[in-house]
């Protein structure tokens, strides 16, 4: 098959986006597809004059690629980067060789890539691509959405709400909250702006930071416990995950820095636990009409109470991340479960009915 695995985009979370995305464009060359990686934004702006030659060249785009840093990447650089200055989001060629494709496989994370936008464009020009579609990824990227879905279906999530930037009354008590609390972006990802506070002056700092990234802020309790990762592919769970950082909590620098966290899978937790948390990820799935796969979050307390935090659709692709370690306690290996997330893609909204 003909792929463009679509990666960065102007979101924090670029640099992940990177680095899942060449993961995938290896993955599918080794399996004998015409792979190529390419910049949403920067697009390709000196093509081959034969445009369809792209998914013949001996790099595969791979060369964007890179690490990921400890820092947030510096998005104002990368848009002056772009040559012809456009602010478009969609770079040179990328709407000409996604639709030059069998499909795009959709390795972007946070921002337009993962809030519905890009697949309802794509939608609109004919583009197939994989993972959910825009209705799903438009409700699960709104965490505070999110949480009023997932009351409304009984998916036990924390309690809390969310503060907009020009609220007058951003105190605790307008949520019936008290310290330590959770102070979040509403959509952000990667644990970027995630902030636990334990005092007055920590929580004014945390809601200082966090308005940085987005004008919309989530405020939880702070429930100390266990953290999870529980996949699934369409429709079915994967075995739980559990994350165990050596210092504080799975925020950005535990995530992707080598040796900061430990990762168990199939987590060692009883069959009641993990069968439950199996449950509320089907049923988080479906409240919020996902498809093809996505990854929920769970918070397990001291009274092993479950909290489901949000769901990822479209999860960290690393042969490292948590997703292909899950996929792989079944059996299912990266190169497979790359090829897997396409056929379901397929199947789900271009199969002939």
């Amino acid at each position: 098959m003909k792929i463009i695995v679509l990666a960065g985009g102007l979101s924090t979370e670029r640099d992940v986006s990177l680095s899942s995305s060449a993961g995938i464009c290896k993955t599918l060359v080794e399996k004998g597809h015409e792979a190529y990686l390419l910049d949403v934004f920067l697009g390709l702006e000196n093509p081959p004059a034969n445009l369809e030659d792209v998914f013949f060249l001996p790099g595969h785009g791979l060369e964007i690629a890179g690490g990921i840093r400890t820092t947030e990447p510096d998005i104002e650089a990368i848009k002056a980067s772009r040559t012809d200055k456009s602010g478009c989001f969609l770079g040179p060629n990328v709407i000409e060789l996604c639709r030059m494709a069998d499909i795009t496989f959709l390795g972007l994370h946070g921002g337009e890539g993962e809030n519905g936008k890009l697949q309802a464009t794509f939608d609109l020009l004919g583009i197939r691509y994989t993972g959910p579609d825009s209705l799903g990824c438009a409700v699960a990227m709104d965490k505070d959405f999110t949480k009023q879905v997932f009351l409304q279906a009984g998916v036990d999530t924390p309690a809390g709400g969310c503060l907009h930037k020009n609220d007058t009354d951003k105190s605790l008590a307008r949520f019936s909250l008290t310290l330590p609390v959770v102070v979040k972006p509403c959509s952000g990802g990667s644990s970027i702006g995630v902030y636990i506070v334990h005092t007055e002056k920590e929580y004014e700092e945390a809601l200082n930071n966090s308005f940085r990234y987005e004008d919309e802020i989530l405020v939880e309790p702070y429930i100390k416990g266990r953290e999870f990762a529980c996949g699934i592919i369409d429709g079915k769970a994967l075995p739980p995950i559990e994350i165990i950082p050596k210092t504080g909590f799975f925020d950005y620098a535990n995530k992707y820095q080598d040796g900061a966290s430990k990762e168990v899978c199939p987590a060692d937790i009883s069959p009641e636990i993990e069968n439950k948390m199996k449950e509320l990820t089907v049923k988080a799935y479906r409240a919020l009409k996902l498809s093809v796969y996505s990854r929920a979050d769970f918070l397990l307390d001291e009274k092993e109470n479950l909290y489901c935090l949000e769901m990822n659709t479209l999860p960290g692709m690393t042969p490292a991340s948590l997703l292909p370690k899950e996929a792989g306690a079944v059996g299912i290996d990266y190169g497979s479960l790359c090829e897997l997330i396409i056929q379901k893609s397929l199947e789900a909204r271009y199969s002939p009915q």
